[in-house]
């Protein structure tokens, strides 16, 4: 019996390396595909000598060529931190808007089934709270966030458009703040943000007052939400995250207790445009999907902070990534 193959593009990525391993764990015959920009080898390199496991170093946005059938596409190429696509604002573009088309093209030209990955960003600094997915948002089109915010709603609406039009079988996933092993140490975000600072032995920085609220998921429970989506009949948008609630003051405490470090919270403006609230609605999943998160946040934090641990020196100390932007 032929394996059926998938192709993950960011394979390379925090989320798109799990997901490699969640599919050959399954027996797959699995293609990566990354440009490398925020992607780290590393985070792969376990996989190469595996027979059913092939990689392409490629740029999404470009042309998509992929010898032979395909069953499943995961489309999870995209810079997902503010730092990032602050950087890169018009490759983040680029990646949503032609790479979204690109995939969904070779969808249709597979006859394969797609999953995009889409963001709970969408509902911008959201006016409603829980997020459920009939809510349609509160979002700065031309704010420093609107380049990602923004390309994942096209995403969302070309994506609906190949399914309508083209009658493609498509998911939608709207993930919410996902940690575990592989984050980047500087990519922004949170988490890695005050772990990597506690271990440097700094002070942890909250912007604003500390009182907006962030919900945590960890990597694995992410990763089974969206393989049970993927497998599912259900072509509208669906929430996946942790409903935990918890505001980044609370957090930072969290991380400083967590890693034993004597340094102190010290608070700096709120950028523009950043959400106060974010906690996912559920409902949808647990009922169409029968998920819903099993590891609790201690738990997963133990476990993240435990791989941070693991970092020599020179990883903990690295800089936020450079780009070339000329060159995107």
């Amino acid at each position: 019996m032929q394996k059926k193959r998938v192709l993950i593009t960011g394979a390379a990525g925090f989320l798109g390396s799990h997901l490699c391993d969640r599919f050959i764990r399954e027996g797959f015959h699995v293609i990566g595909m990354d440009n490398l920009i925020t992607g780290n080898m590393k985070n792969i390199e376990h996989l190469f000598p595996l027979p059913d496991f092939e990689f392409y170093h490629h740029d999404v946005s470009k042309f998509i060529h992929v010898p032979g059938h395909l069953d499943y596409i995961l489309h999870f190429a995209s810079p997902a931190s503010p730092i990032d696509y602050l950087k890169i604002p018009i490759q983040t573009l680029k990646v949503g808007s032609l790479g979204t088309h690109n995939c969904l093209g070779l969808a249709l030209a597979k006859n394969a089934r797609i999953l995009v990955a889409s963001t709970s960003e969408v509902y911008g600094d959201p006016l409603v709270h829980p997020q459920t997915e009939a809510y349609w948002g509160n979002v700065n089109p031309v704010g420093p966030r609107g380049v990602y915010d923004e390309a994942k709603r096209f995403q969302e609406a070309m994506t609906m458009a190949y399914h309508t039009f083209h009658q493609v079988e498509t998911r939608i996933v709207r993930i919410f703040n996902t940690y575990g092993p592989r984050m980047r140490l500087n990519d922004g975000r949170a988490l890695p943000a005050f772990i990597g600072q506690a271990l440097r032995g700094e002070d942890l920085t909250v912007f604003g007052d500390g009182s907006q609220t962030r919900s945590f998921c960890y990597v694995d429970d992410l990763v089974e939400g969206i393989y049970r989506l993927l497998l599912s009949d259900y072509a509208s948008p669906v929430n996946i995250g942790n409903p935990d609630e918890i505001s980044l003051k609370d957090f930072a405490e969290e991380i400083l207790k967590l890693t034993g470090s004597q340094q102190k919270i010290v608070y700096k403006p709120l950028p523009e445009d950043d959400p106060k609230q974010r906690r996912p609605d559920i409902s949808k999943a647990k009922e169409l999907l029968g998920w819903e998160p099993k590891i609790n946040r201690a738990e997963g934090l133990k476990i993240t902070y435990d791989y941070f641990k693991s970092l020599t020196q020179e990883e903990l100390n690295q800089q936020p990534l450079e780009f070339n932007s000329k060159k995107y």
